[in-house]
């Protein structure tokens, strides 16, 4: 199928005219405040907010003789001002500008983020409620476990990005601040009032206390929150890449008409689409360190964090929003093979049963150490067989492990034929499925 989906809204957040248009709305907003308090006059506030705008090739322009695209950005505001422009970027410093018109984008980004894991987990739960009662194998250490369903299987998923989307939320609180504190954060030539008000405007909360820059903890949260969410995510990918081996095949990417898996191998359907969010997930992690780093500035500011946030921050919001994207039409189009999951479970010969006929032991008066031995020393036989290519199912529909038990000396002291054979009941596995939905799928 053929993805539907474009980078562009997130994109459109994070490139220069986002970038200066951020600046602006920040300026623009302690201009009101200015005047709010009493210092600029409602004229000149008026032709400030009316009037004020930019020139990207401008910027370009005068910075490239400035070394400061701060100043060149303000120097081309002011162009399109008269005297009003004196009060233009009035008691700040670049930062306050910058952070807080950042803290901006961030917001905004963020809030896309949040509503694509809510699209992912409403796609998941779909897929969920569609295979409750799906049987197949769980795995641990990639070997056969005990019988699960494929809806238990999302049910772990949807549970996990809750947690994220919780996360996310209670970021988006983190980073949604600015500051209008002057140089050193002493608000020694505007008054905390100022910062109060034009963060109002903004929607922001105002950083309790800052310094030169608002603190790099709040950004290195975002880069955890955005990386954790790329892991589960390649979690799920990987799962999918597992089921799609041709060995396993119990579900795979949807291949859709004329596409080609290979240019030299026809027969090809490969898992394309969650192997490249494997990949986009690493990209996702390796900006934890840089914005991590970015947290140990020098005393009240220095500008080493400046160069990385340029990358890792649009990066890793529009890299997370494609990814988020690309998952929710795997998962929305996944083509699951109940039949072959069946095949899969039946593969061992019925050892999928063995705990159960362990716990069954006990209640008989059997020592666990001698219930462990008598299970397992079947098991074992069965697994020699099944290696050496015998059925695993006899005329009779008796699995290879049941057809040992029924002859074991020691378990027919303990257990009847029929109690033998009711063990292996897959109904027994999913008697509480519908108790873990109602757990994980209860958004009241």
């Amino acid at each position: 199928m053929v993805e539907r989906y474009s980078r562009e809204e997130m994109k459109s957040l994070w490139d220069m005219n986002a970038k200066y248009s951020a600046w602006l709305e920040v300026e623009k907003a302690v201009v009101k405040a200015w005047n709010e308090i009493g210092l600029i006059p409602d004229d000149d506030a008026n032709k400030i907010v009316q009037n004020a705008k930019f020139d990207i090739n401008r910027i370009d322009e005068i910075e490239a003789v400035t070394r400061h695209d701060l100043i060149a950005f303000t120097t081309s505001v002011s162009e399109f001002l008269g005297d009003e422009s004196r009060w233009f970027h009035y008691g700040m410093t670049s930062s306050d500008t910058v952070d807080t018109a950042v803290a901006l984008q961030m917001r905004d980004s963020l809030k896309i983020i949040i509503e694509d894991v809510k699209m992912l987990m409403e796609s998941v739960k779909k897929r969920a409620e569609e295979h409750k009662y799906t049987l197949m194998v769980g795995r641990s250490h990639g070997i056969h476990g005990e019988p699960i369903t494929f809806g238990l299987v999302l049910a772990v998923w949807y549970d996990e990005l809750k947690r994220h989307l919780e996360n996310l939320e209670q970021t988006m609180e983190v980073i949604s601040v600015g500051q209008i504190s002057g140089a050193m954060g002493n608000f020694a030539h505007a008054p905390i009032e100022l910062e109060e008000i034009a963060c109002k405007h903004l929607g922001l909360k105002p950083a309790p206390a800052s310094n030169q820059v608002i603190q790099r903890d709040r950004y290195a949260r975002l880069a955890t929150a955005l990386a954790l969410l790329a892991s589960s995510i390649e979690k799920f990918a990987v799962q999918v890449r597992h089921w799609q081996r041709t060995e396993v095949y119990e579900a795979e990417e949807r291949f859709a008409k004329g596409q080609k898996g290979s240019s030299a191998m026809p027969h090809k359907r490969n898992p394309i689409l969650t192997e490249n969010i494997t990949g986009l997930a690493r990209i996702i992690r390796a900006y934890v360190t840089p914005a991590m780093e970015n947290v140990a500035l020098w005393h009240e500011r220095d500008i080493s964090h400046s160069s990385t946030e340029r990358f890792w921050l649009p990066d890793s919001f529009i890299t997370s929003d494609f990814m988020l994207h690309r998952f929710n039409n795997v998962i929305s189009n996944l083509v699951v093979y109940p039949e072959n999951m069946m095949k899969n479970l039946n593969q061992t010969g019925g050892l999928v049963f063995s705990q159960r006929v362990l716990l069954e032991l006990p209640k008989k008066g059997v020592s666990r150490e001698d219930a462990y031995r008598f299970v397992q020393r079947n098991a074992m036989k069965v697994w020699e067989e099944i290696q050496q290519g015998k059925p695993t199912v006899n005329e009779n529909g008796d699995s290879l492990y049941l057809q040992y038990l029924l002859q074991d000396e020691d378990l027919k002291k303990s257990l009847s034929e029929d109690e033998i054979k009711e063990l292996f009941n897959y109904d027994y596995y999913t008697r509480n499925v519908e108790s873990i939905f109602k757990r994980v799928f209860n958004d009241k």
